[in-house]
């Protein structure tokens, strides 16, 4: 009797392709094709993969440091690179004491590390990475200094006040005081003399006597105003077209605030010719302080304007008294053709004075204030328009010094 395995043997054959060795052979086939796709889905996936991290994390490229080339993977950070050489053998800086010697090693400042310029802050170091061909600087911390006291003594400075001969005094240079220090540890207990810190400055004090090359200028200066008088002297100013130099008196100006801006807003300098038009050298150095103080806080009071230039009265200014107030002034202005105004001696007097004394960068004095002066009223439109028909230009004390050049170089010279 045969078996029934045996007759569907017989029927298909061993390795027929019965019906279910059919469905068998195209799933074996399905499997085959889909093995080999997740192989090449790996294959590309690992080649993606790859080139990711080559470029993230594997590529190398070049950077200095210090001056010195290498190369590093691409991200690389500062702190990485500080740890992979030792800092570059930069360190902190050390705790020293007053003397300078070493309390404490390391205690210092720590290591600065900056890349392209740039400083890097020691909390970011880890997270910052560093950018191709960047310049990375890593340099040691500066040392410390231990707290300590700071006894100063001053160091007068010296002077150089050299005003003979000149119509004109200029500061050339500030005096300053110098500073000598000595130091006491706090934790070390030093005494220490560190010298002299700050350097003392002279005051140098110059004459000038501007003549400006290839001109011909002549500055027209009035004092003792302002006054009823400096009205008209403004008009036949603004008529003739010319600018002047008013050194005014501050108790004046107070009384006359409307002339004062006038001058200003007409284009003419304005000074200090004191606050109460004293013999200066008679006063006492508080007292001649306080005079030129108040003469430039009531014309500033009056008008606005500040200014550090200054005519004193009869001209009366030495060497005492540039020493005692050579910080509140910048110069001191005479002149080399007085009118003798203040004498009254008719127009005619006043203006000849002016034409035989003229000369490039003459200075004229003549008043606006003081007094009666209705003669310099007189005298002044014949004074400018003879001094044109000479011809001269007429210029503020300011724009005199500027004309002069170095000689005369004092900074603003109007304020």
């Amino acid at each position: 009797m045969r078996r029934a395995g045996k007759t569907r043997g017989n029927e298909y054959g061993e390795y027929g392709a019965g019906p279910d060795n059919g469905r068998h052979g195209r799933g074996r086939h399905r499997l085959i094709a889909f093995v080999a796709i997740l192989v090449i889905l790996a294959l590309a996936g690992g080649s993606v993969g790859g080139w990711w991290m080559w470029d993230r994390h594997w590529r190398q490229i070049p950077i200095t440091v210090n001056g010195t080339s290498m190369k590093v993977s691409v991200d690389m950070t500062l702190g990485r690179l500080l740890r992979d050489n030792g800092d570059f053998d930069a360190h902190p800086g050390n705790l020293v004491d007053v003397a300078g010697d070493m309390i404490e090693k390391h205690a210092g400042k720590p290591i600065v590390v900056s890349i392209n310029g740039a400083a890097v802050r020691r909390d970011a170091i880890d997270s910052t990475t560093i950018p191709q061909d960047g310049m990375v600087m890593v340099t040691s911390g500066e040392d410390v200094t231990e707290d300590h006291t700071v006894r100063k003594e001053t160091v007068p400075h010296g002077e150089s006040i050299d005003i003979a001969g000149g119509s004109i005094q200029i500061l050339k240079q500030a005096g300053k005081d110098g500073v000598h220090e000595y130091w006491v540890g706090k934790r070390s207990g030093k005494h220490v003399d560190k010298g002299v810190t700050v350097e003392p400055q002279d005051t140098i004090v110059v004459p000038l006597n501007p003549r400006p090359e290839g001109k011909k200028v002549i500055a027209l200066t009035f004092d003792d105003g302002p006054s009823k008088y400096s009205g008209p002297i403004l008009d036949i100013l603004k008529e003739k077209g010319v600018k002047a130099t008013f050194f005014d008196v501050g108790e004046e100006c107070l009384s006359f605030p409307d002339a004062e801006k006038r001058m200003l807003e007409e284009g003419h300098q304005v000074a200090s010719h004191s606050n109460t038009h004293p013999d200066m050298p008679t006063l006492s150095r508080d007292a001649l302080r306080a005079e030129i103080i108040a003469g430039f806080s009531n014309m500033k009071k009056a008008s606005g304007h500040v200014t550090k230039v200054l005519r004193a009265p009869y001209g009366a200014f030495g060497k005492k008294q540039w020493q005692e107030t050579s910080d509140l002034i910048d110069m001191n202005v005479l002149w080399d053709i007085d009118t003798l105004d203040w004498k009254r001696p008719g127009a005619k007097a006043i203006h000849d004075a002016v034409m035989t004394g003229a000369h490039n960068g003459a200075i004229v004095l003549m008043h606006d204030g003081g007094g009666d002066r209705s003669q310099d009223v007189e005298a002044l439109p014949g004074i400018i328009d003879d001094l044109k028909k000479q011809g001269y230009e007429f210029v503020t004390i300011e724009q005199l010094i500027k004309m002069a050049g170095d000689a005369g170089d004092t900074g603003d010279a109007g304020n």
